[in-house]
């Protein structure tokens, strides 16, 4: 297993949808296992091929819930349904979010409360999570990965724009830039 290079805003590889995964092998295999070690190091709760710069639909997940139970899994060519979300300005304590791909921020972001994930597991079998509250939005963000969006780009006015000064004070939104885990350096 290897920890592997994350991906920042501007890779185009982000930024546009991504294949379904037609075969399941042992170049898959060795990837997830490679992306299950680098969520791990980073640390994150959640990890998709293209931050890793495979354009491929799949993702890993893993994250403890406040009762000590470990959701842990890979999502491959998932589909992810949503409840509608709530209207109005997200909570900046309970409903703000990071990304790997956008290094050491967060910022607020109304998502759907619960979500139902069908997808294919590392052994071919089609499995379903009904998942609430956290596992939901953690779904949802990984997903959007999928379809080339990052969740900065959903951000409402005033946390776009701060996004967006955070992204040019960092000289990001480039091609070809990247961090790997373990180190405090941003590598191009």
């Amino acid at each position: 297993m290897a920890v592997l290079p994350i991906r920042i805003t501007g890779d185009p590889v982000l930024h546009s949808p991504a294949r379904p995964v037609a075969e399941i092998d042992d170049e898959i295999r060795t990837l997830v296992a490679d992306m299950f070690e680098t969520m791990d190091e980073a640390p994150g709760v959640g990890l998709a091929a293209p931050q890793v710069g495979v354009p491929l639909r799949l993702f890993v997940y893993g994250w403890t819930d406040d009762d000590g139970v470990q959701h842990r899994g890979v999502a491959i060519n998932p589909t992810l349904w949503l409840s509608p979300a709530a209207v109005g300005e997200p909570d900046e304590d309970s409903e703000s979010e990071g990304c790997l791909s956008f290094p050491g921020e967060r910022f607020p972001l109304r998502r759907s409360q619960s979500a139902i994930l069908q997808a294919t597991d590392l052994d071919g079998a089609a499995y379903e999570v009904r998942a609430e509250g956290w596992l939901a939005r953690i779904f949802q963000h990984e997903y959007d990965h999928l379809d080339g969006i990052l969740y900065v780009d959903r951000l409402t006015h005033p946390y776009g724009k701060a996004a967006f000064k955070t992204q040019r004070k960092n000289s990001w939104g480039v091609p070809g830039l990247s961090w790997l885990p373990g180190r405090d350096h941003l590598e191009d």
